[in-house]
């Protein structure tokens, strides 16, 4: 308190250090009484509410305050009377142009001079900000919610034509068609169509989780997911005449979410084979190791690869495409980033143009 009473003195005794400082402050330096009126003010306090001192030393100063915070300021104001310390106490005053200003306040009382020391910053601007970013945050959280909607309802809705397709196959008896062609095709047919409702299942399924924050993780194999990737992209395979090469002897497996894995491999072995060269067939180098704990899976191709410098930043960028070719989405490595960092990964990649790229995936330990 000691302390409190030679500030006092200080500012009471007129010290020109004192004053000078006081007047120059760009802050809102004031002393009010306990009766609501301010005493002193210094200039900033015209300067940021737009009234001559006489205005400002005229009227109770809770008739500059904004409506919604009077009730407020007087609280604080019996608080400092019962000698309780105001530390960054944050209100709205009005200029008199009209427009609302955001003060935040330190203060403290002394009871027996009936005195009010208060020091005041503008914070409009630091306001604005948070406001902007909060509209910006809801926006994105409505957007991200709509496209979580889409995303569910495509997959849940798209189950039922399949599963009418698989009926449709299940009613074909293949012991009376004489074509063992035909019968190689309908047997395609089907186990792509499986594939895809067993897809869509677990869509459904990671959406859910997705839904309660509990993303799955369990054993996975690599042999086993690009076994089941090569039976659902078997046609495509075939018909460019790709060649598949792997090698997970090191390790054949992780710790993660099998929907996830699934569609890392799906996508990064049907782009190898969307932006092949022309006249080369596809190959695709898949294999994968383990330092020190650490499993890294490597994907490596032969393809038109990408000029880093120009994409740089964007490769794994929602709806980025790179090439003029009329499938591309910008989905599939977007995708495939957000599989991987969801649960702690990393993914890099390394690739020049007609060189072919590869990408090289990190596993959380």
């Amino acid at each position: 308190m000691d302390a409190v009473n030679n500030f006092t003195d200080l500012i009471s005794n007129n010290s020109f250090e004192m004053d000078l400082f006081v007047q120059l402050s760009p802050d809102m330096i004031c002393i009010a009484g306990y009766d609501g009126f301010f005493k002193k003010i210094n200039p900033a306090v015209s300067k940021t509410l737009g009234y001559t001192e006489d205005e400002l030393l005229g009227k109770p100063i809770n008739e500059f305050v904004y409506v919604e915070d009077k009730e407020a300021t007087i609280e604080s104001r019996e608080a400092i009377k019962r000698s309780i310390p105001l530390i960054n106490f944050e209100n709205r005053y009005v200029t008199k142009t009209g427009e609302i200003v955001w003060l935040s306040w330190t203060s403290i009382g002394i009871e027996e001079k009936q005195l009010v020391f208060g020091i005041a910053k503008n914070i409009t601007h630091k306001k604005r900000l948070e406001e902007d970013r909060h509209l910006l945050i809801a926006s994105l959280t409505s957007t991200n919610n709509e496209l979580k909607q889409l995303a569910f309802t495509a997959a849940h809705d798209l189950r039922s034509p399949v599963n009418s397709l698989l009926s449709l196959f299940s009613m074909i008896d293949d012991k009376k068609v004489d074509n063992n062609e035909v019968v190689e095709l309908l047997d395609l047919l089907k186990q792509s169509s499986e594939n895809l409702r067993d897809t869509l299942n677990n869509y459904v399924d990671i959406l859910i989780q997705k839904k309660s924050l509990n993303i799955q993780v369990s054993p996975v194999s690599f042999t086993e997911t690009l076994n089941k990737i090569g039976r659902s992209l078997n046609s495509l395979i075939l018909d460019t005449k790709t060649k598949i090469f792997s090698d997970f002897t090191e390790v054949d497996g992780i710790s993660f979410n099998k929907t996830y894995i699934e569609s890392i491999f799906l996508n990064l072995v049907s782009n190898s084979i969307k932006y092949a060269k022309t006249n080369t067939y596809p190959q695709i180098y898949l294999s994968s190791q383990k330092v020190d704990g650490i499993v890294t899976l490597k994907f490596k191709d032969n393809g038109i690869g990408f000029d880093l410098e120009k994409v740089k930043g964007k490769v794994f960028g929602f709806s980025q495409t790179f090439h003029d070719n009329k499938d591309s989405k910008g989905i599939g490595l977007y995708l495939v980033y957000n599989h991987i960092t969801s649960l702690g990964g990393h993914i890099e990649i390394d690739s020049r143009v007609n060189e072919g790229a590869t990408f090289i995936i990190t596993f959380k330990p």
